[in-house]
């Protein structure tokens, strides 16, 4: 009795020293924004958006968004890049992907997704991080351009009070351009991390 006691405990001895996640099961890809007012690490989150987190990777692994701005700052709302250079010229991009805004993430604090045009299916390069609770105005509604919504992709993990530094920039309307900050703030790069 005794000896199987004491295997009993050694094999849940065993068990616990194990990782916490099923093996051969990955984490979520991370990556980290480099920018001229400091870091920001963002998770994302591929079971839930695939096509968003594979489109914005690709962009990603080709250094798309280096030396690019964030060209779109709005205090209480959001900071918003993609591919803007300083004199607010845009790089060409791929093709638009499918809008994802119905994969029930939600536009909150902290949330990564991605910018479009009217068009409900017109995703490209543009990505924006929601400063605030945003959900009532930028979460799938309806299936209308209006209310169709912007898909969440990810969140900070890290770095949220540079998020609230940039949003914090004095911004100007620079060559028609509305919210461009008065003094440039730059991604230096973007790339995936281990963490």
């Amino acid at each position: 009795m005794l000896k199987k006691i004491l295997t009993l405990i050694s094999i849940l001895g065993l068990l616990t020293a194990l990782p916490a996640t099923s093996p051969g099961k990955e984490s979520n890809p991370k990556v980290l924004i480099k920018t001229s007012k400091g870091n920001i690490i963002v998770e994302l989150y591929p079971d839930k958006a695939p096509i968003t987190v594979k489109n914005f990777l690709s962009y990603v692994d080709e250094k798309f968004y280096d030396g690019t701005i964030f060209h779109r700052v709005k205090k209480g709302f959001m900071i918003q890049a993609g591919g803007i250079s300083e004199n607010l010229t845009g790089k060409p991009t791929k093709p638009a992907i499918r809008n994802e805004a119905t994969n029930g993430l939600s536009n909150k604090r902290g949330t990564i997704a991605m910018g479009r045009g009217d068009p409900i299916h017109s995703i490209t390069s543009h990505f924006f991080i929601n400063q605030v609770n945003n959900s009532a105005g930028l979460d799938h509604r309806d299936n209308t351009p209006g209310g169709y919504g912007y898909p969440v992709f990810g969140k900070v993990i890290k770095g949220m009070n540079v998020v609230d530094a940039i949003a914090n920039t004095k911004t100007m309307t620079k060559n028609g351009v509305p919210n461009v900050p008065r003094q440039p703030i730059f991604i230096i790069s973007i790339r995936r991390i281990q963490e």
